[in-house]
C-alpha cells in the first residue's frame, strides 16, 4: 500500500511538472495594450505558486520515504511553534504581496478616464444576446426606455425612444466591431440580471449590472476574430450568450460604420 501511494504521489507530480512547463493549454495570445502587464503578473503568481507545490510535494515524499523505511515504527513529534510561525508568517506576507502587485496593476489599468479621443460603444447583455451600439454622425446615443420601447422583434431590442432625434442613426450590432490601435470606451449595461462580458484574447473581463453604466476601456492590437462570452451564469440560455469581436483597420471599420449608418 505504501509503494503505491508513493508511486501514485511520483506520478501526479511529474505530471504537474510537465504541465506547469509545457502548458499546452493556455491563454490565447494577448491581442489588447493591457494583455502584456496582466500576463507578467499572471505568469509571475504562477511560477511562485508552482514552485511552492512542487517544493511541498517533495517534502512529503520525503516523508512519506522516511516512514515506510522505518516498516511501521510510529513516532512521534510535538512539533516546532518556530516553525510553524515562521511559515505562517511567510504565507501571510505572500497573501499581502499578491494583494499589494494586484492591486497596483488593476489601479493603473482602471483608475484613469479613457482619452477623450476614445470610440464610445455601449454594451447591453439581454437574456440571451449580447448588443453593441455605436452613436451616429452626430455622435449621442438616443435615449433608451427597455420597459417602454423594447422590441427586439421589431427591430429595437435596446428600447432606443423613437421620439428622440438622437437615437435615429444610432447603429446597433449583434458583434463588437473595433478599429485596431484605437482607444475604446465600453459602457456595459444589463437589461435584466447580471452578465459578464468576457473577451479572453483582450484579457478583459467585467459584469454589467442592471441599474448601473459601468465604463471600461482598452484598445485592441491587431487585426482578427476573437470571442466574447458572458461569464456570469445569467438563466437556462447562458450557453447562448456568444458573440463576436471583430478587429478591422481604421479604414475598414470606417466602411463597416458608415455602411451599418446608411442602413439604420
Amino acid at each position: 500500500m505504501a509503494v503505491a501511494l508513493l508511486f501514485a504521489l511520483v506520478l501526479v507530480l511529474a505530471g504537474c511538472v510537465y504541465l506547469f512547463i509545457s502548458h499546452p493549454w493556455w491563454f490565447p495570445a494577448g491581442v489588447a495594450a493591457d494583455a502584456a502587464a496582466i500576463d507578467h503578473d499572471f505568469r509571475l503568481a504562477f511560477v511562485i505558486l508552482g514552485v511552492l507545490f512542487v517544493a511541498a510535494q517533495l517534502l512529503l515524499l520525503l516523508f512519506l520515504i522516511r516512514a515506510w523505511r522505518k516498516r511501521g515504527k510510529a513516532g512521534f513529534n510535538r512539533g516546532d511553534w518556530r516553525m510553524e510561525v515562521a511559515w505562517t508568517a511567510a504565507v501571510t506576507l505572500l497573501f499581502f504581496w499578491f494583494h499589494g502587485t494586484g492591486g497596483h496593476l488593476w489601479r493603473s489599468l482602471r483608475l484613469h478616464a479613457a482619452p477623450p479621443e476614445s470610440l464610445q460603444v455601449e454594451v447591453t447583455g439581454a437574456q440571451f444576446q449580447w448588443y453593441f451600439r455605436y452613436p451616429g454622425p452626430d455622435g449621442q446615443f438616443g435615449r433608451t426606455d427597455a420597459q417602454k420601447f423594447a422590441a427586439p422583434e421589431e427591430g429595437n431590442p435596446l428600447g432606443i425612444d423613437p421620439d428622440d432625434p438622437a437615437g435615429k442613426d444610432d447603429v446597433v450590432s449583434a458583434q463588437l466591431v473595433l478599429p485596431v490601435n484605437h482607444d475604446v470606451l465600453l459602457q456595459l449595461r444589463a437589461q435584466d440580471v447580471i452578465h459578464s462580458l468576457f473577451i479572453p484574447a483582450m484579457r478583459f473581463k467585467q459584469d454589467a449590472v442592471p441599474g448601473m453604466t459601468v465604463p471600461m476601456h482598452l484598445r485592441p492590437t491587431a487585426v482578427g476574430n476573437y470571442e466574447i462570452a458572458c461569464a456570469e451564469l445569467c438563466g437556462l440560455g447562458h450557453y447562448r450568450m456568444r458573440a463576436l469581436v471583430r478587429v478591422l483597420s481604421e479604414a475598414d471599420f470606417a466602411a463597416w460604420l458608415k455602411a451599418r449608418s446608411s442602413q439604420e
